[in-house]
């Protein structure tokens, strides 16, 4: 495909107009202020557009679509205990099958082409998955709270599978991480298995991190260690590790997360829908360390619209810290793309350069809230809803475009996910 005079965000995010921008096998091969002599095929007409790399949503549960509107106006262990895992022992592989495509559908819709997930029911998740063509980190979700052995849990089947047939599916779209759902739903026993899994398969892990004050100073009791040192002790961050939320991170756990590279998920709107408070983002990128955007689950978002987070992600911290500089427009824009690229090890991609991958979406600009379009980093950010992506492109191929999915049937998908969560709400 060739986009033809359109505007873009370019790797600094800085607006260049009327460019003509070719993808190729999967590639971005092409960008100019005129057109190419090659032939790129379909000519998109760019006019009233802007192109600029998809979002990378790094912290999900997406059969979590199946709650949505379900727990709500709870704190954290309380929506956890009383709504959230009863409902989840009633979900099939069935249902997390059309609530992960409902997911998808929801983050392909607002320019999201890639996503990591920590979750259950891998027997409907990665047919899912493949079949939308989305790009996802997947692991699953693991919880223990008894004395059993890593190798006989489910979990570790899982893992097993994860990492040896579905790791690096769909050419390379599918990649396979580990998880520890957390320190309060675990034990150093089954941490130090996975951190020795990891080393083993070379694989990325997922966990949440002192996402409460109750959660941090427990950890604090129990072990006489942030959650940070915790995992640091136990081997955890010897891997790439991207950590959801780190809301309550104490001085010396910035230095931590920074010494072993680990990505923050920061996820705003989840955080301040269950009151858990404000991660000190400003100190995290003054560390040095790598901040991506996660929606979380559409239990507690509600949506998965990641440009509601980067609106968040771009004013909350300004109010917070009472400091209007805090935070730019690209580095709103960096967090969303990027940097979440490279908490997947996607390290081709998050960026609209030449070689780079073709994960790319599309603006409307010719709307109210984007005209006029002084800065287009500022619009997108400030302004832009997730109702005006056009397009949404994931390794050069057109997966949403002008509200048509091109693999998925959105209607059955939409009567399922309603059908299957009245079914479990019967039986609650």
């Amino acid at each position: 495909m060739l986009f033809c005079n359109i505007d873009l965000l370019d790797e600094k995010f800085e607006t260049k107009r009327n460019q003509y921008v070719g993808v190729k096998d999967g590639r971005i091969a092409y960008i100019g202020a005129s057109a190419p002599e090659e032939d790129f095929g379909e000519r998109y007409d760019g006019r009233h557009r802007l192109l600029m790399p998809a979002f990378y949503n790094v912290h999900s549960h997406a059969p979590m679509t199946l709650l949505r509107g379900y727990a709500e106006n709870l704190p954290l262990q309380r929506w956890l205990g009383e709504k959230v895992f009863p409902f989840e022992d009633q979900i099939d592989d069935e249902a997390a099958y059309y609530g992960t495509l409902l997911a998808i559908s929801e983050m392909l819709a607002s320019g999201t082409a890639s996503f990591s997930d920590m979750y259950f029911f891998f027997g409907g998740m990665v047919p899912a998955i493949l079949e939308s063509g989305i790009k996802c980190n997947l692991s699953r979700g693991l919880t223990v709270f008894d004395d059993s052995d890593y190798t006989d849990l489910p979990a570790y089947r899982d893992n097993v599978r994860l990492r040896g047939e579905w790791n690096g599916a769909n050419n390379g779209r599918l990649i396979g991480d580990l998880c520890i759902h957390g320190e309060y739903t675990s034990n150093p026993k089954i941490v130090e298995a996975v951190a020795q899994h990891a080393r083993e398969t070379g694989a990325r892990i997922q966990i949440h991190l002192s996402e409460t004050q109750t959660e941090h100073e427990e950890c604090k009791g129990r072990h006489g260690l942030t959650p940070a040192a915790y995992m640091e002790k136990h081997g955890i961050f010897d891997s790439p590790t991207t950590a959801a939320h780190c809301v309550w991170l104490e001085d010396e756990d910035f230095d931590i997360l920074k010494r072993h590279g680990v990505t923050v998920a920061c996820c705003p709107a989840s955080n301040l829908k269950l009151a858990s408070g404000y991660a000190n983002v400003p100190k995290m990128l003054e560390s040095g360390i790598n901040v991506a955007l996660g929606t979380d689950g559409a239990a507690s978002n509600n949506n998965l619209n990641i440009m509601q987070d980067m609106y968040l992600f771009g004013v909350v911290y300004k109010g917070y810290f009472r400091d209007p500089t805090i935070i730019t427009p690209a580095e709103v824009l960096h967090a969303a793309t990027r940097a979440g690229a490279l908490s997947q090890g996607r390290d081709d991609s998050g960026l609209l350069a030449v070689g780079m991958r073709a994960d790319l979406c599309v603006l409307n600009t010719d709307t109210p809230q984007f005209t006029p379009m002084t800065s287009a980093a500022c619009n997108v950010v400030y302004a832009a809803q997730g109702a005006d992506i056009r397009m949404t492109m994931v390794d050069g191929e057109v997966l949403y475009r002008d509200g048509e999915f091109k693999t998925i049937d959105i209607e059955k998908v939409k009567a399922e996910v309603q059908r299957r969560t009245d079914s479990i709400l019967s039986r609650l």
